[in-house]
């Protein structure tokens, strides 16, 4: 298999399983006029953007204004009102509706009521914006109101019902929170002031959600575009072939490589599943990996790429804003929470192809590994570039700039996938196209988080939380083995429990970003309570809503690599979720360390390496116990205890890793022993 093979699928199968499993891909269809002028607002955007992001100088509520207007207008003609049929039906636009293109009348109507209304207030003057907030007038709160609704509905038909039913939720608590339940209960806010804190101050739409991503993630959207069409993809498909395709099982190893390679530059689940599992799911299949198998190591490895610096989504930028923190230190405390995801996924693989004996592939099929660097490597420049300037400190959107000025001439200059104009002006049309969802997202995400604001939710919902586990702490404090511990390490134990469940609920069906701040806002606070410092707090949520992508019923990941791999779309998800069982298991890891991050309060070299190496010994014994397989295959009551010795290597303390070897002892000489009967 080398990079010139393709895909059992065609290029258009593939970009059809992208569109029904990711709502932001999934674009409606318009004739060839509305396509050029769509297409020229687009350029439009990603040219203002970079100009703005690097060298220009925008008043910070004019340039979230702008992003907005360019968002939601865009939104409303790039989305149709069903997704299932990418515009309105055939039959209810002749009736009902006049049309342009193939598109309503009345959708390019309410685009251009987005441009108004997010323009309104950025182009007045600051001093009269400044005397209106908590005074609007009239026109301020219908022109408000409207915005909001706008945004509801541009997320609607961007991502899905979810996040804009969790906003309208929360818009109703903001106002009857006099009828609210026990601690929620509040005091209340009128329209008027609802739209005042959500429309007029810089906590609701155009708050801190809308600024990074039109300061930061558009930037590094349109950079991993490029990156990936002058051929910085196709280099990480094809080093990973020359590391691992050669090894028992490698067109699997081959996916967990290229997913963490390409999850440098895209912080997609889906998308990266879709790119790199087009050519390695019928590769494992071929070898003899179960379909579902194949699939849910592909969604698993491209879930990964979320957590993967430098890019974390978009993530990253938001803890830089929240925490105050340079975005270099974001990277480093990401880095080994990230190297034991992958390892966790690398033995469960390797496990699975010594239990089945299954191959490498051969050698005819592997790339030289001195013609892909004398074919690709000029185009790691970008990366080097932009991870060059993180480290040495620039801000994100520097290095982003630079970045993209890297992969400009690179393409130019390079004799593979050498970009013209008309390839450029492409790419930015497709960068900005990819950034319609995830900033409506980000605009309905700052509803959510004007909300929290304005009534303390979440400090309300920390206590019940606080309050839930100290609960359940007090009742199974009394039974053994649980009695041996304190009843306030049981409650942080029970609260760690309660907050992932929510971020894995949350996270069905919203996109990681946003069910990031919004987690941050309504469940980081209980963590807070319980004396987790805040950048551990932060990557804890953030890892659990990212794991909603592989885990069902709304495995959005997993069920994209069912598409290819032909496989049962719930066993797949099943499947996935089992091999990223490391990615739920090291949120707690660094609860309990927080050394693991590197970067965190009390960090030594000493308590790293004790939990980094108790992680790596109970992430892999882990592994072979859900694989079954060690030296041999084991019998089901050595799986169960070889997963109960996985936690306590897990469990950070050398205490525990040595309690944890001592009971390794009969394991390895069960295995031994099978070995030794099966070879006489």
């Amino acid at each position: 298999m080398t990079s010139s093979h393709s895909s059992s699928l065609s290029p258009e199968e593939l970009t059809k399983i992208e569109q029904d499993f990711d709502p932001e891909m999934s674009f409606r269809q318009f004739g060839p006029i509305l396509t050029l002028v769509v297409t020229f607002f687009l350029v439009t955007m990603s040219i203002y953007h970079f100009y703005a992001s690097g060298f220009g100088l925008v008043r910070e509520l004019v340039h979230r204004g702008i992003h907005i207007s360019f968002v939601l207008g865009l939104a409303f003609l790039l989305f149709g009102l069903r997704r299932t049929t990418h515009g309105i039906p055939k039959k209810l636009i002749k009736k009902s509706y006049l049309h342009f293109q193939g598109i309503p009348i009345i959708d390019i109507f309410l685009s251009l009521c987005c441009v108004g209304a997010a323009m309104y207030l950025p182009l007045l003057p600051p001093e009269l914006v400044a005397e209106r907030v908590g005074n609007p007038g009239r026109l301020d709160v219908i022109i408000g109101a409207a915005l909001i609704i706008l945004t509801l509905e541009a997320s609607r038909r961007s991502i899905g019902f979810t996040l804009p039913l969790i906003s309208i939720i929360f818009i109703a608590f903001a106002i009857f929170g006099p009828y609210a339940p026990g601690a929620l209960k509040h005091g209340g806010t009128s329209i008027a002031g609802l739209v005042n804190h959500l429309y007029l101050t810089n906590q609701g739409i155009y708050g801190v959600a809308i600024g990074v991503m039109a300061q930061y993630v558009f930037l590094f959207i349109l950079f991993g575009v490029l990156a990936t069409r002058i051929g910085l993809g196709q280099l990480f498909i094809d080093l990973a072939m020359v590391i691992a395709g050669r090894f028992s099982g490698g067109p699997a190893k081959v996916a967990i490589f290229s997913s963490a390679f390409m999850g440098t530059i895209s912080g997609s689940s889906i998308a990266n599943t879709v790119t790199t599992g087009a050519l390695t799911i019928p590769a494992m299949k071929r070898v003899g990996y179960p379909a579902h198998f194949s699939g849910a190591v592909e969604a698993t490895s491209s879930t990964g790429g979320q957590i993967t610096p430098p890019i974390l989504g978009a993530a990253a930028f938001i803890m830089v804003e929240y925490l105050e923190i340079p975005l270099r230190d974001i990277l480093a405390a990401a880095l080994f929470p990230a190297l034991l995801h992958y390892f966790g996924i690398f033995v469960m693989v390797h496990l699975e192809a010594k239990r089945l004996n299954l191959r490498g592939l051969p050698s005819e099929e592997l790339p030289s590994l001195f013609r892909v660097l004398k074919k690709h490597l000029l185009t790691l420049t970008p990366l080097i570039i932009l991870v060059y300037f993180i480290l040495s400190g620039r801000t994100p959107d520097f290095a982003a700039v630079y970045g993209i000025i890297a992969c400009v001439v690179v393409g130019f200059l390079q004799p593979e996938n050498r970009l013209n104009l008309y390839d450029l002006y492409q790419s930015l049309a497709v960068g900005a196209r990819n950034t319609i969802a995830v900033g409506a997202a980000a605009a309905c995400v700052g509803i959510i988080v004007g909300v929290v604001t304005l009534t303390g939710v979440g400090f309300r919902l920390g206590y019940v939380v606080v309050q839930t586990a100290n609960d359940i702490a007090n009742f199974f404090g009394n039974f053994w083995p649980l009695s041996i511990f304190g009843v306030e390490q049981l409650a942080l134990f029970f609260s760690l429990i309660l907050i992932a469940i929510a971020c894995i609920i949350m996270g069905a069906g919203i996109p990681t970003t946003a069910t990031y701040i919004i987690l941050v806002a309504v469940a980081a606070p209980a963590l807070s309570l319980m004396g987790v410092e805040p950048l551990v707090s932060h990557f804890f949520v953030f890892y659990y809503g990212v794991l909603a992508d592989i885990t069902p019923p709304v495995a959005l990941a997993a069920y994209a690599a069912s598409g290819i791999s032909g496989s049962n779309p719930f066993t797949t998800g099943n499947t996935a979720f089992r091999l990223g069982i490391a990615k739920a298991l090291v949120p707690f890891v660094f609860v309990y360390s927080p050394a693991l991050l590197l970067v965190a309060e009390g960090f030594s070299w000493q308590t790293f390496s004790i939990t980094f190496l108790g992680a790596l010994c109970g992430i892999g014994l882990l592994g072979a116990a859900f694989t079954g397989y060690l030296i041999k295959i084991m019998p089901t009551w050595v799986r169960w205890y070889t997963g109960f010795v996985s936690l306590a290597f897990i469990a950070p303390g050398l205490n525990t890793m040595i309690i944890g070897t001592i009971l390794l002892v009969p394991i390895g000489f069960q295995q031994l022993l099978s070995r030794q009967t099966s070879s006489d």
